[in-house]
């Protein structure tokens, strides 16, 4: 039987660069995926660009990732953002970096990415076998010694000297990650904190998210408010559903969301229409628009503040006649359209389930990964990369890069200590 130097588990990103850059430094490689094709997830990344990473500093990139950032300061000193950018470009893939710092390959396409990693892994003579599902981490005397896998109904135990747990985390089940490496991990006495959904459209009361199905709004302010106290917000773009609200900065507050209601705390959405403007400044302009425009009825010259599907609901929700001219509103109307446009508010009710969510949060702990290797500190020669620790980000390419580096560090110590 053929044994090892490293098996990588699991061929998303993490797992590629974990098996590329192993073999590459000069180890035999075996990368075992369950699915059929490697980087499933990939290819659905940024709306099925592939938000590659993001080319802001690993300071500001600590800002965006929880519970610990800093947790990944070695694995951005041995391989960063400017590293996975050159890599790809080596394999033709040219990058265009966007607003907000974003990363994407200049065509457009995931699969681009995808296989422009899977060329460099399979061209460094990694074994890839597909269809390959690993149910247990083999060991003797807390030491790693192989995997055992089944494939076809076939049970076969592989050996190796090191292993690298690339599963990911439990968001997206189609595409492979369905918690396995928690499953064998924890049978090994690892800890794993709490698995939700992160990166997760948001469920609230009533209609009135409905009622606005499709509509993006650009440029607004939300925040979350938990039992009557401002919690945390963000400005940017968001997009309301059939069941609630989506969309960038809804994703990015998600996380938070997510705990919140898990503790049954009263948890609210408040958006702001008109961030730019403040309390008085916005009341100038609608007094201004309403003397400019007074013969007009008022459903007419809300056109001029807000998206014409929003028009009719805002309306509504305020408790106007909308045929009304706008000289003749008085200044409790007035008063009342402002303070809607300034705190568009919803209730939140759920989240969607890890079917729709983008990450996971949760995951094995990092108390028990040395940080500057990635191995365990249970069981020598064991390491862990990617959404299967318990790392996760903001949109905006930070999850991908927390894979790719991580990968990279646990491959290089693998190889050192062999």
């Amino acid at each position: 039987m053929i044994k090892y130097d490293v098996i990588v588990v699991g061929a998303g990103p993490a797992g590629l660069i974990a098996a590329g850059h192993a073999a590459e430094l000069g180890a035999k490689v075996l990368l075992l995926e369950k699915m059929e094709r490697a980087g499933r997830k990939l290819l659905i990344t940024g709306k099925g660009r592939c938000n590659i990473t993001n080319d802001a500093s690993a300071s500001e990139f600590f800002k965006h990732i929880y519970p610990n950032g800093r947790f990944l300061k070695h694995a951005f000193g041995e391989f960063f953002s400017k590293d996975i950018v050159e890599l790809l470009n080596k394999q033709g893939v040219e990058t265009i970096v966007e607003r907000g710092d974003r990363v994407f390959p200049v065509s457009n396409n995931a699969a681009d990415v995808v296989q422009a990693l899977l060329s460099w892994v399979t061209g460094n003579k990694v074994d890839v076998r597909y269809g390959c599902k690993v149910g247990k981490l083999v060991t003797k005397d807390s030491v790693i010694s192989g995997v055992l896998v089944t494939n076809q109904g076939v049970s076969t135990e592989i050996s190796a000297d090191h292993v690298i747990v690339c599963t990911g985390g439990s968001s997206y089940p189609a595409t492979g990650s369905s918690g396995d490496g928690y499953l064998f991990s924890k049978a090994l006495g690892h800890t794993i904190e709490t698995v939700r959904p992160a990166l997760v459209p948001i469920e609230t009361a009533g209609n009135l998210a409905e009622q606005l199905q499709g509509l993006s709004l650009k440029n607004v302010n939300a925040v979350v408010w938990v039992n009557d106290k401002k919690y945390k917000e963000e400005f940017g773009e968001m997009l309301f559903t059939h069941f609630g609200l989506s969309g960038p900065i809804i994703l990015t507050l998600s996380r938070f969301v997510v705990d919140e209601i898990s503790k049954k705390n009263k948890v609210e959405i408040s958006i702001d229409l008109k961030p730019a403007l403040d309390d008085l400044k916005l009341d100038a302009r609608l007094l201004r628009d309403l003397t400019e425009h007074g013969k007009k009825q008022m459903e007419n010259i809300f056109k001029l503040w807000l998206p014409s599907k929003m028009i009719s609901v805002f309306i509504a929700k305020v408790g106007l006649d909308a045929s009304k001219e706008g000289h003749q509103l008085n200044a409790n109307e007035r008063k009342r359209i402002r303070i809607l446009m300034k705190d568009f508010r919803l209730t939140v009710t759920g989240h969607r389930s890890f079917k729709e969510a983008i990450i996971t949060a949760g995951g094995i702990s990092t108390n028990e990964i040395d940080s500057k290797t990635m191995e365990s500190k249970l069981i020598k020669n064991l390491y862990f990369a990617g959404e299967v620790i318990d790392l996760d980000a903001d949109t905006g390419g930070f999850n991908l890069q927390i894979a790719y580096s991580t990968g990279w560090l646990a491959a290089k110590f693998c190889v050192q200590r062999k």
